[in-house]
This record gives C-alpha cells, sequence and structure tokens, in this order.
C-alpha cells in the first residue's frame, strides 16, 4: 500500500458535477476518497469514520463550511481542513484559516498538484497531531503500572502496596474476583523486583488436571510414570532466580498443597522419580479468586499454606467498585487491540461510554476486554457505536444483579433484600446465568469469568452443601 493510499480524504460539496471533478482529482492523485453533499452529512461521515482531510466547498445548504468547521471545532476534531474559495474571496479564507483553524485554503480552479502538496503536508500534519494526543494520553495514565491501568483512589493504593512489596523477597498473596488482573499485579509485582531480569512463570492450578499438577510444578524424571519419556523441569526450576506465580491456589489438590509448603519452607525441590533434591531461589506470588478464610473452613485451602503464602496480601477491587477507571481502560484496550486486529476504532461513543459506565461487569476487566475485541473487529474503524455491542452482553442491565434479592427474580436479574450471605448469593446468580444460557456450562463460564474446572468446582460444592442441608 502507497503512502497516499493510506490517507482517507473527505471532499465536501454540493454541486454534484464539482462533487464528482474533485473527487476523481484527489483517487487520481493516489487518495482514498470520500464524498459528502454538505456540512452536515460531512458532520455525520466523521463521526462514523473519521477521515485524514477534509476538502470543502464554502457556500452549502443546510450546512455550509463555516457550519461544518464550527462543528468540528466544538467536538474537538482536529482533523486537518482545506477550504474552497472563490475568486476575489482571499480575504475572507484567510480569516477562516485563522478564526475557525481551517488548515488552508485552495482558490478555485483547483490545480491538481497544488492540491497534492496541500493533502501531503495536511496528512503530515494530522499524524503528527495523532502521535501527540496518544503521548498526551499516555502520560495521562499516571495511574499505570505495568499492564494495570486506573488512576481511581483503591488503584492507587493497589500500586502503593506493589511499590512496597516488589524489592522485597516476601511471599504475596493477591485476591480478587476473576477477571481483576491478579496475574497483571503478579507480573508488576516481578516487573520492579530485583528478579526483574529472571524469569517469570505462571501456572493456573485450576486449568491443570490432578494427576499432571505435581509434574509440572516440581517436575519429573524419565520413567517416573507412563508416558515420561524424558526428563522434564518444573516451574520452580524454570524460575530459579525469577518467580513462580500460582494463579487459583484455592484449586490446588490438598496433597499437592503439603508438598507445595514444603518446598516452600526448605527452598528445595525434588522431581518425581528423583532421588534428589535441587536448591531453588524463587519468589512465590499466589492468587486466589475464593475468600481464603471461607476457602480453608471448606477444606479446599490448608491453614499453614495459606498463612506461608499471605506475608503480604494484595486485595484487587472488581470493576463495579472503580468505574471512573473504565474510559482509561477502555483506551488503553483500545490502543492494543488495534493493533492484534490492524483496525482503526478510535474511541467509544459517549452513549456506549455511558452505558458501560451503568454496567456491573461481574467479568470484571477480563469481560470488558472481550466486549471491546468483539466491537473493535465489527466496526474496524471509527468510533464503537451501540450497533457494534454484542446483544448478549446486556449492557446497562446488569446493574440489577448487583443489587440482589431473596425471593424476587425475572428471567434476568435477581434481587436480594439484606441478609443472605456471599456464599448463597453467588450460588444464586451461577443458578441465574446457567437458566440464561440453558445449562451451556461452556458459556455460563465465559459471562461468569472463571474457568470451566473453576464452575465445575463451584457446582460441586453447591450439590454437596444442598445434600448436607437435605440430610439435616
Amino acid at each position: 500500500m502507497s503512502y497516499e493510499n493510506s490517507i482517507r480524504v473527505l471532499v465536501v460539496d454540493d454541486e454534484d458535477a464539482q462533487l464528482q471533478l474533485l473527487a476523481e482529482m484527489v483517487a487520481a492523485l493516489g487518495f482514498a476518497v470520500e464524498t459528502a453533499s454538505d456540512g452536515q452529512e460531512a458532520m455525520e461521515a466523521q463521526a462514523k469514520s473519521p477521515a485524514d482531510v477534509i476538502v470543502t466547498d464554502l457556500m452549502m445548504p443546510r450546512m455550509d463550511g463555516f457550519g461544518l468547521l464550527r462543528g468540528l471545532q466544538a467536538g474537538g476534531d482536529t482533523t486537518p481542513t482545506i477550504v474552497l474559495t472563490g475568486f476575489g474571496n482571499i480575504e475572507k479564507a484567510i480569516s477562516i484559516v485563522h478564526d475557525l483553524k481551517a488548515f488552508w485554503f485552495l482558490e478555485k480552479p483547483v490545480q491538481p498538484n497544488i492540491l497534492r502538496v496541500l493533502l501531503e503536508r495536511a496528512a503530515t500534519q494530522k499524524r503528527l497531531i495523532d502521535e501527540t494526543s496518544l503521548l498526551q494520553r499516555q502520560l495521562s495514565f499516571q495511574g499505570v503500572l505495568g499492564d494495570l491501568v486506573g488512576g481511581s483512589p483503591v488503584m492507587r493504593q493497589v500500586y502503593s502496596l506493589i511499590s512496597q512489596v516488589a524489592p522485597t523477597s516476601a511471599s504475596v498473596l493477591i485476591t480478587g474476583e476473576s477477571g481483576t488482573g491478579k496475574e497483571l499485579v503478579a507480573r508488576a509485582v516481578h516487573r520492579i523486583s530485583t528478579r526483574a531480569g529472571g524469569p517469570f512463570i505462571a501456572i493456573n492450578c485450576a486449568a491443570l488436571p490432578e494427576s499432571l499438577i505435581e509434574s509440572e510444578l516440581f517436575g519429573h524424571e524419565k520413567g517416573a510414570f507412563t508416558g515420561a519419556v524424558e526428563r522434564h523441569a518444573g516451574c520452580f526450576e524454570q524460575a530459579h532466580n525469577g518467580t513462580v506465580f500460582l494463579d487459583e491456589i484455592g484449586d490446588m489438590p490438598i496433597g499437592t498443597q503439603a508438598k507445595l509448603l514444603r518446598v516452600l519452607e526448605e527452598g528445595n525441590v525434588r522431581r518425581l522419580g528423583g532421588k534428589t533434591e535441587l536448591a531453588v531461589q524463587v519468589r512465590v506470588i499466589a492468587a486466589t479468586n475464593r475468600a481464603p478464610e471461607q476457602a480453608i473452613i471448606e477444606k479446599h485451602l490448608r491453614e499453614d499454606l495459606y498463612y506461608r503464602l499471605n506475608v503480604f496480601h494484595i486485595a484487587l477491587p472488581p470493576l463495579r467498585d472503580r468505574k471512573e477507571d473504565i474510559p482509561a481502560i477502555c483506551d488503553a484496550l483500545l490502543m492494543n487491540l488495534n493493533r492484534k486486529h490492524d483496525c482503526r476504532v478510535g474511541g467509544l461513543h459517549p452513549e456506549v461510554l455511558a452505558r458501560f459506565q451503568n454496567s456491573s461487569w461481574p467479568g470484571n476487566v477480563r469481560q470488558l476486554r472481550n466486549v471491546l475485541e468483539r466491537c473493535v473487529i465489527v466496526a474496524g474503524e471509527g468510533l464503537i457505536l451501540s450497533r457494534h455491542l454484542p446483544q448478549e452482553a446486556h449492557l446497562g442491565n446488569m446493574a440489577a444483579i448487583s443489587r440482589p434479592a431473596a425471593g424476587v427474580e425475572s428471567e434476568d436479574s435477581i434481587q436480594f433484600r439484606v441478609g443472605p450471605k456471599m456464599q448463597q448469593l453467588e450460588e444464586a446468580y451461577i443458578v441465574l446465568v446457567l437458566k440464561h444460557t440453558k445449562n451451556n456450562r461452556t458459556r455460563a463460564a465465559e459471562i461468569l469469568g472463571v474457568s470451566l474446572r473453576t464452575l465445575h468446582n463451584r457446582l460441586k460444592d453447591v450439590a454437596r452443601r444442598t445434600k448436607t442441608v437435605s440430610a439435616c
């Protein structure tokens, strides 16, 4: 793709013949061209898919060139605009350039060679404006640490805790709902620690079957079990002089937790089937989306392991408790998603942003990212509009779930009066989501923002408690 073909020019004129002539001229110069018949149509086109340069006539019905420039200025649109003017209106054109911040003016009839120079210079200015805007947005993310974004008081407290613990060798326990960014916190701790030059090895304890988790953690020797055709170094060996991140520690089998505790206390690891122990220098960061105290009561987490890991505790807030961070989070996510999918989405329509901020986001930042990724792919460029949102997202309606209430239920919401315990609320919401997905557990896990294994474990807990209550 040539330099010119990557530049999109919006030509605005109410005379069909003149509009066609200008469009053909711009296209012949190698630029991508779009057209509008007056200022109002141009404003609507800019809202949907902003051009890089605008070329507009002054005198038009409905909304003339003056109205177009004022509208762009009022909306904060900095797209360079070249104004076409007739003979004898040079003073007026200069005034427009000065007062309404037009890029330049061009006298009719338009000369192709002059138009090309102006278009190229205007496009260069547009790139500089975009780069400056990007830099300003990055600088405005003063609430940023690694990939964590947000300047709310609760997030600033999280950044402070990370900065305090990172230089030490203390174990860290991160708690928070699924999708809040616990691994991002772990990576931030590693990145600014003295171990930053070493490896960061992450393992999801809920994603591995019980028969494999010990091999992944501690490694194995050749022939240690059926299928062990060669020696394998476990996570602790791989992370020597670095950091091991154990996600969903509450889903690790109890027997494996006992072996993990010994490794943490002694600093040595023995491969499965091995006869000797290896000394490892590893910092351990663990995370769980369960309340640790409740997990201990329910025998999902060993109390001694909890105290060994919980030397330093960082609690991550759910997205619904820091909604003021949503605009900044969306900006950061859009930059990454545009790069990933080669799109040119410039932001969210105010109506969409309002819906985002009025939603409870049970899946937290992970759910927000998934919704945005779908929107970026559908929109491709311009602003994300309401029609780009997935229908199943129920944005703006999820607030009903965040104010739950026992006994009053509709198809997509529950209401609770003050009284039920958090465990009961969680169980009721899981049942609601399963009902909504017609018992499709994979889809339910996506909505809940948890792994399929975690959902299965929650359902087992519900069934076991129900059975216990019935027996009583």
